[in-house]
């Protein structure tokens, strides 16, 4: 399944029973010798929510969120039979969120409140200050650390098609100061409700779209009072809509996301 062109492989773990190792996890996800895929998605059944998911990346490394996941883990629960609601709580590795299947096909996601606490994020830092001042191989790089549930790191950007993407990415995902590591986004300011992005995630390098980057990315600009709460983010896997109400007076305002998932094929593998 993709949302967005960010793909996944999603496993059904309700009818079966599956153990995911990283080392199988990179088997699967190599585009050459396995299925391939950004990530790979295990539906499983939950006390505590309808459904639970989790989520691995392409270096085997388990991950708590995934907002394009989210919509896709929506889509292939409903398609499969295996519930009917047209809301659908989700336990993931940092908490429930709520998926909501549109009238027209699309899912609006409840990606939970952002988390601004730097130990929470975590990245270390003596500031509390919005931006942050990375050394990134001795140049001084402006960013904007907050958690969807999984650390970010936002950088403004005045072209996203000349940024460094992927020669700066990896330095920051691995700098010391995210123990961690984190997701880029890399944000180019069109106008107050519409942005350009481009990704890098942690074990997988440049995506075509990352829901959770997105919200992040739409959050730090409300914040940073460069946004409004109604932005639409296009990424190069397409265009999805984000929406934050909070401000500086009440933070604790969940993020909102909406988008397209896609199934692209079916098939069985043996383990």
């Amino acid at each position: 399944m993709h949302g967005l062109g960010n793909d996944f492989m999603v496993i059904d773990g309700v009818n079966q029973k599956v153990e995911i190792t990283p080392e199988l996890a990179r088997a699967w996800a190599d585009r050459h010798f396995g299925v391939g895929c950004d990530q790979i998605l295990l539906v499983e059944r939950s006390e505590k929510a309808d459904f639970k998911y989790r989520i691995w990346n392409q270096d085997g490394g388990e991950v708590e969120q995934c907002g394009n996941g989210a919509r896709c883990f929506a889509k292939f629960v409903r398609e499969k039979g295996l519930t009917s609601k047209e809301e659908i709580t989700v336990e993931t590795g940092k908490g429930i969120i709520i998926l909501h299947i549109e009238s027209d096909g699309e899912v609006r996601v409840n990606m939970g409140v952002p988390t601004w606490d730097a130990k929470e994020i975590p990245f270390i830092t003596e500031s509390a200050g919005i931006v942050q001042q990375l050394d990134v191989d001795g140049a001084p790089v402006e960013i904007t650390a907050l958690s969807m549930g999984n650390p970010h790191a936002v950088q403004i950007v005045p072209d996203v098609d000349t940024a460094p993407v992927t020669t700066q990415g990896p330095r920051i995902e691995h700098h010391d100061r995210f123990p961690e590591r984190v997701n880029i986004a890399y944000m180019q300011i069109i106008d107050r409700r519409r942005i350009k992005l481009r990704i890098w995630e942690r074990g997988t390098g440049e995506t075509l779209s990352c829901g959770t980057v997105a919200c992040a990315a739409v959050v730090a600009g409300v914040r940073r009072q460069l946004l409004d709460s109604f932005v639409v983010v296009e990424t190069r896997g397409g265009s999805m809509i984000i929406q934050w109400d909070g401000d500086e007076d009440d933070l604790d305002y969940p993020v909102w996301m909406t988008g397209p998932a896609k199934t692209v094929f079916e098939g069985e593998i043996e383990i």
